[in-house]
């Protein structure tokens, strides 16, 4: 097989990147998943003491699902593992049915997770991916402001050597009580972290800086344990700690298979949980970095990697923003840089695990600060209340749900703002007046009213030209039903209707049957009703319901001149004689006392 043949069945398989994969890309992503296995040291051991788990399961987690979602995933840059949600969700769900922590308790773990990744590979299988397409862009947008705040606000504690957890709230209270607890060691240890990295990233762009940071802050931190002077200041100084070495390995999960009707019911949960928060972060992730994501796609290698994950010691994952973020920040260019992670975490634990338990608690800290602060775009805040307080609005209210609630219900309600948002915008279509200028040679068409200041104009006393803009569906009718009547209870109402509908765009069985009412009112007052090129979707729906029928084909026409040159001979000659508007040319063939428009 051709090298091009092979690079083909490979992008087939695992995506467009394959192709533009060089050793320049495959050097940033080393550099960049090396520092994803050091930033996944200390939270792999956590967040698997967060979900009732044994701490070398954390680090499994970061390992074969880290792989295979990257490798069968659509995001370039999305790391999974554990996260923070999915463990406290995890826990809270099975310590009612086991121990935590013991063997029973991590079986039915295991066997949830199993469950979770193939219901995950289902949805995408059956392409329901389409849903993450109604996660607006100002969802996105205050969920990863959201998150950026949570990443600062959970490394304040370390980065101050300070033992707080719980919430976000918790943790700001916390660090308030122990305000004369704080440790200047860790302080002096992040500075170290933070300025190291800016100033690497200010001269030496190319060089990874994060890692630099990390690396300079240690060897700083170990010199001053060895100086008699300094040790005491240094002794209290959090580190990551011993290491288990993950050697992940097979195991078929065993658990009492009465409980399976309960444990699918959990399952769908945590699925629910964990593609929430996957997707969420890899649209966000692909908005900063212009990726278009496939989200059918995401969730096949999201679930695929629980799936697999579940039968070597993995418990639920899915894309991390703690690690997610970083990744991008340090430059990785393809999803390499996660399988670099996966198997760097598994090559370090095994070869330096004595160096790794060193690194500060407070290097880690700083870094994460650092990519909290640059997902805070105060910028992008400002232009967005300048442009829309709707989705301002929206933006800000999924942030405050982020750190408020969790965070795939932050995601939904952010979500469900902006549907109502559209429902409100669209459930009052724009209805615009319409005339000619009679005072202008060339007569131009205009806008009379519902565009801004109304023109003081002359309208035809008996063709009312009606423009309408949006759909029209049971959201909408009662609006349109509202402005139809009120155009037909004027004092002097205008019987015929002629409706501009080019730019109504749908309709549904409501806004049929509306239709269907205003020509029965328009003709019992002794008028007709028209249409001005409907779209061929509105056609579709007229001639499903009959209404095709009941209005018939002479009153529908092509373009507004044949329109009103039709409607025009059926208008009341009787009215015309004493009508001084004369909008229309044709007004001068018809009989009155107003002047006639010179050809």
């Amino acid at each position: 097989m051709s090298t091009s043949s092979t690079t083909a069945v490979l992008e087939r398989l695992f995506g467009s990147w394959v192709g533009f994969s060089t050793r320049q890309t495959l050097r940033a992503d080393l550099m960049a998943g090396l520092l994803g296995a050091v930033l996944v040291l200390p939270q792999g051991i956590a967040f698997a003491t967060l979900a009732g788990m044994p701490p070398e399961y954390g680090l499994y987690t970061a390992i074969i699902p880290c792989i295979i979602a990257a490798l069968f995933g659509s995001s370039w840059h999305v790391m999974s593992g554990p996260t923070n949600a999915n463990s406290l969700a995890l826990l809270a769900m099975l310590s009612p049915l086991a121990v935590p922590f013991g063997p029973a308790y991590v079986q039915l773990a295991l066997a949830v997770t199993v469950m979770v990744g193939l219901m995950q590979w289902l949805i995408g299988a059956l392409r329901l991916g389409m849903l993450a397409d109604f996660i607006s862009p100002s969802v996105l947008f205050g969920f990863t402001s959201g998150a950026a705040v949570l990443i600062i606000v959970h490394a304040l504690p370390a980065l101050l050597g300070l033992a707080v957890g719980g919430s976000a709230w918790a943790v700001v209270q916390g660090l308030w009580a122990q305000g004369d607890q704080w440790q200047p060691a860790a302080l002096a240890v992040a500075l170290i972290t933070v300025g190291v990295t800016q100033a690497v990233r200010r001269w030496r762009p190319r060089w990874p800086a994060m890692l630099l940071g990390l690396s300079v802050a240690t060897a700083m931190a170990w010199l001053a344990s060895l100086q008699t002077q300094l040790a005491p200041w240094v002794a209290d100084l959090a580190e990551v700690g011993a290491v288990p070495v993950p050697w992940p390995h097979f195991q078929v999960p065993q658990f009492n298979w009465a409980l399976l009707p309960e444990l699918m019911g959990l399952a769908l949960s945590l699925t629910i949980v964990a593609l929430g928060q996957a997707i969420s972060m890899a649209k966000a992730v692909a908005a900063r970095s212009g990726q278009r994501i496939d989200a059918n796609r995401e969730f096949r290698g999201q679930g695929l990697s629980n799936l697999v994950g579940g039968f070597f010691s993995c418990y639920v994952s899915c894309g991390s923003v703690n690690r997610s973020m970083p990744n991008l920040e340090a430059g990785a260019r393809t999803p390499m840089a996660a399988v670099f992670s996966a198997l760097l975490l598994l090559l370090l634990t095994a070869v330096i695990a004595p160096l790794l338990s060193r690194i500060p608690m407070a290097a880690v800290a700083a870094l994460l600060l650092l990519v909290g602060w640059a997902l805070l775009d105060f910028g992008r805040w400002r232009e967005l209340l300048r442009l829309s307080r709707t989705e301002f609005f929206v933006a800000a209210t999924t942030l405050v749900a982020t750190l408020t609630i969790r965070l795939e219900m932050a995601i939904l309600l952010g979500t469900l703002l902006s549907l109502l948002a559209f429902l409100l915008r669209t459930a009052r279509p724009a209805m615009r007046s319409m005339g000619f200028d009679s005072t202008a040679p060339e007569r131009q068409f205009v806008v009379l009213e519902g565009d801004g200041e109304p023109k003081q104009l002359p309208e035809c006393p008996q063709l009312k030209l009606l423009r309408m803009e949006g759909e029209v569906y049971f959201g909408a009718c009662s609006h349109v039903s509202d402005t139809l009547q009120a155009l037909r209870s004027a004092p002097q109402p205008q019987k015929h209707l002629l409706v501009m509908g080019k730019s109504m765009n749908f309709i549904d069985l409501a806004g049929a049957k509306l239709w269907e009412a205003e020509l029965t009112a328009r003709r019992a007052m002794g008028g007709d009703l028209y249409f001005h090129r409907p779209r061929p979707e509105v056609l579709q729906m007229w001639q499903t319901t009959g209404f095709t029928r009941l209005l018939g084909p002479e009153h529908q026409f092509p373009d507004k001149r044949t329109a009103i040159a039709t409607i025009v001979d059926k208008l009341d000659p009787e009215v015309c004689r004493g009508c001084h508007a004369r909008v229309f040319w044709e007004c001068q063939h018809r009989p009155g006392p107003g002047p006639s428009p010179s050809p």
